[in-house]
């Protein structure tokens, strides 16, 4: 079969709509599916010697949920993702699992993986311009280090008080938790934006939504 510019927009169209009208069950299917590939991201790893958060390739997987499950089915499969990494299935960092990892280094930063994929389908969903590559990378850069980063930085500051005794400064919250990790979510806020204007229909793909036209919002 040829592959024209036409038939690719066609196909991605229809896609899209399928997802949104298909039945729950297979919308379940998918959440589960998008929540075993978070999990298997997640053993992709750099340790760092002087913090217990790890450089890992899981958060690109929680950027694209959203954008490709939508708000709902999105926070779902992150929802998934948790829960059966909490009753001891080892697919959390470093094939680890049980939940007193949500207590641990990096648990506030899984609970950011909810907040980020709900954040990132309700736009992908709901505003056509949102799936442009400019636009998608400012909704990128916003939960990634609002949605993650906040509760990671908290999780991990409240894990260093019971470890050691003491509040830990802002400094070494942020060299422990932030600043090595700055590059390597550069570089997945970038795929993911662009995977989001590759792959995302620019029309609506659900007739009973209320989605925003071209020209009724847009942030660039």
């Amino acid at each position: 079969m040829e592959i024209t510019i036409d038939n690719y927009f066609e196909k991605r169209h229809s896609l899209f709509k399928w997802r949104s009208e298909t039945s729950n069950a297979n919308k379940l299917v998918m959440a589960f599916f998008m929540a075993c590939i978070t999990g298997l991201m997640a053993q992709i790893i750099i340790p760092l010697p002087w913090t217990p958060v790890p450089i890992t390739a899981q958060t690109f997987a929680v950027l694209i949920a959203g954008i490709l499950l939508g708000r709902y089915w999105g926070g779902l499969s992150m929802v998934i993702y948790l829960l059966i990494g909490f009753v001891g299935v080892p697919w959390f960092t470093g094939m680890t699992g049980g939940i007193g990892v949500i207590t641990g280094a990096t648990g506030g930063f899984l609970i950011g993986f909810i907040l980020t994929a709900l954040f990132l389908g309700y736009f992908s969903d709901n505003y056509i311009n949102a799936r442009g590559f400019k636009s998608m990378l400012v909704l990128l850069l916003v939960s990634n280090f609002a949605f993650i980063y906040i509760p990671g930085l908290i999780g991990l500051g409240a894990w260093l008080y019971v470890v050691n005794g003491a509040v830990p400064g802002v400094w070494t919250l942020l060299a422990m938790g932030l600043l090595p990790f700055l590059i390597g979510d550069l570089i997945k806020i970038g795929g993911a934006a662009a995977l989001s204007k590759a792959v995302t229909p620019k029309e609506s793909f659900n007739e009973g939504d209320n989605l925003i036209d071209n020209g009724k919002w847009r942030i660039f």
